[in-house]
């Protein structure tokens, strides 16, 4: 049973270089198709980028950028994933992911945002985020704005 385990779809979670043309445009197709046009293109040169990819096709993307109200900050400010491998964890093991590379980075907090997304809430909530309210909020009235602290990574190669 390659692949699959009862069932379950295999996925791979890797960290992509968002500099080159292919990957930025991968990044560009699947924001397209789980945000539509509820949300701007971000900046795909800034910050970390992960591709989730069953048997080789891209199905999900996160990223990850310093953050404007803190140092040691990290903004997880996109994680998407298409309609039809909603609800197998995707999310969570990209948001994951993400913290494991602000750990790495010596980052000590991780923020988020949410609109109108109930589902995406509850992970957050499962993740272990805390609802907070930040200094300067850059969402719309209805945002739910999402905080969990880290313990930052000790390098031993120094």
């Amino acid at each position: 049973m390659r692949g699959k385990m009862q069932g379950v779809p295999m996925y791979q979670i890797r960290e992509v270089d968002s500099c080159d043309d292919d990957i930025a445009d991968t990044l560009v197709d699947l924001h397209r198709q789980t945000f539509l046009d509820r949300a701007p293109l971000p900046d795909f040169d800034a910050g970390h980028w992960w591709i989730a990819c069953e048997h080789s096709a891209p199905l999900a993307f996160a990223g990850l950028i310093p953050s404007t109200i803190g140092a040691h900050t990290g903004y997880l400010c996109r994680v998407g994933v298409i309609r039809e491998h909603h609800g197998r964890g995707l999310q969570s093991r990209l948001m994951r992911a993400a913290e494991w590379r602000a750990r790495r980075n010596g980052w000590s907090c991780v923020v988020s945002d949410t609109t109108d997304n109930i589902f995406s809430a509850n992970n957050f909530i499962r993740g272990g985020y805390r609802l907070f309210q930040p200094p300067s909020p850059w969402g719309w009235a209805n945002t739910l704005y999402w905080r969990k602290l880290i313990e930052p990574a000790i390098c031993s190669d120094q």
